[in-house]
């Protein structure tokens, strides 16, 4: 992932993005301090005091284990709404008035936002280039951006197939290996009046984790601005494939994964499989009656192209702007995220998967009971989490451009493709993107 220069930055329209995420509150510049601005490292004997803003739960539990042994640097956990919900807002009031927490949540897709309204610290000015090597290269590229290191990876979603054994039984197959298995599978058991997998016209975020699977990169940053591409042959080629399904009625587009009424759905095994992220396997464990009947395979590929998986989800603990002690601040933070210590303590507050790949944690070492007993973190989840599009790149407004994305998917309904959803969908984008005074053009086709 290649880095971007002041100059660059201020190209993509810095100024104007920074206005319309604040509300028009007035908003830090997005500067990288010089020697004379960093903020030093608290003297030895010195106490200090950080508060992390998140919305993942026990967290204060977590942050005791270090508190005990770091009497010098105690943390202090404020619950927040998840991002998106409030959290962020929470967090764009305190940066524009001036404050805020030491550390907070961050997503991996919002760190750009972020960026452009001059929230965060540039971590690489306190040592963090030092820690790239603890994690996912992939993660850290998503981390990296301007000339710097803006969040340290916390979690991340890599994706497998979960599949209803006695279902696949019925119809004779085996967890398929390409998408196209998949399809012929959705058909047997259509027949068996069961449903292969949900296909919500509302959310954006599968469609955009099975595009980066097939090899998609809708955005990349050059010397002018932000490129958009919505239409690439990968993106394509899996829109066309569901448009397919679709059109063959092989999916449920009725209601999403995880909703009440794919829960009840599933409890009466009229659901078949579910390709989904690592965390999805504490959600499976609660369908009522499905102990021992469901299974994890590898997530299927697409034929001539792509990679063996991709990610739903992943966040970071981020240092922002008006932290007084940033050097303590990213202690903490790596502590958190790759220390075994601090990693199997938030399995058990339920973080996604760990973003060390030399230790996934120890909970995730051992056989799963409802999954009868299969050992599919080791066996299916580390490869796939290591096996990822490193050119996938988040861009400001990922959750406006998620938002039109499913304006135009809801409209498969009404007989308009997925393929011209994108179409229409990337025009949008595009003017959305202007409207915030960002610099942004159509690839070349």
């Amino acid at each position: 992932m290649v880095g971007l220069t002041r100059r660059q930055l201020l190209g993509y329209g810095v100024a104007g993005l920074s206005a319309a995420l604040l509300a028009g509150c007035a908003s830090p510049a997005l500067t990288r301090p010089g020697a004379a601005a960093l903020k030093p490292a608290a003297r030895a004997g010195e106490r200090v005091t950080l508060t992390y803003w998140t919305w993942l739960k026990d967290m204060q539990q977590v942050a005791n284990i270090w508190n005990r042994d770091n009497p010098d640097i105690r943390v202090n956990v404020v619950p927040i709404p998840q991002g998106n919900a409030g959290g962020y807002q929470k967090m764009y009031a305190a940066l524009a008035a001036g404050g805020g927490p030491d550390l907070a949540h961050v997503e991996l897709r919002t760190i750009p936002e972020f960026l452009l309204a001059g929230g965060l610290t540039n971590l690489s000015d306190y040592g963090a280039d030092t820690l790239s090597s603890r994690y996912d290269p992939t993660l850290w590229g998503q981390v990296s951006y301007l000339d710097g290191v803006y969040g340290i990876p916390q979690d991340s979603g890599p994706m497998a197939l979960y599949y209803h054994r006695p279902l696949f039984d019925r119809v004779g197959a085996d967890a398929p290996t390409t998408w196209d298995q998949w399809a012929d599978i959705a058909v047997e058991l259509r027949k068996a009046k069961a449903w292969i997998d949900c296909f919500s016209l509302s959310d954006a975020g599968p469609f955009a984790a099975f595009a980066t699977q097939a090899g998609a990169r809708w955005f990349t940053r050059g010397a002018g601005g932000w490129e958009i591409n919505l239409l690439d042959e990968a993106t394509l080629e899996v829109a066309r494939f569901f448009d397919s399904a679709l059109d063959r009625d092989l999916l449920i587009t009725g209601y999403g994964a995880f909703s009440p009424p794919w829960s009840a759905a599933a409890a009466k095994d009229q659901i078949a499989s579910l390709t989904s992220a690592s965390w999805a396997d504490s959600i499976l464990a609660d369908v009522h009656g499905g102990a021992g009947k469901w299974r994890v395979a590898p997530m299927q590929r697409w034929a001539n192209r792509g990679f063996g998986s991709s990610a739903l989800g992943g966040s970071t603990v981020a240092v922002l702007a008006h932290s007084e002690h940033p050097n303590e601040a990213l202690r903490f933070a790596t502590w958190l995220t790759s220390s075994r210590e601090g990693i199997d303590a938030e399995i058990a507050s339920g973080i996604g998967w760990s973003p060390t790949p030399d230790y996934i944690g120890a909970a995730r070492t051992q056989p799963v009971p409802f999954f009868d007993g299969q050992n599919y973190n080791e066996e299916i989840m580390r490869p796939a989490a290591a096996d990822q599009n490193p050119d996938w790149e988040w861009w400001p407004l990922t959750f406006q451009s998620y938002n039109i994305l499913a304006d135009e998917f809801r409209k498969k309904a009404g007989g308009q493709s997925l393929v011209d959803g994108l179409r229409n969908a990337e025009n949008q984008i595009i003017t959305a993107m202007k409207n915030k005074g960002l610099t942004i053009t159509k690839a070349a086709r």
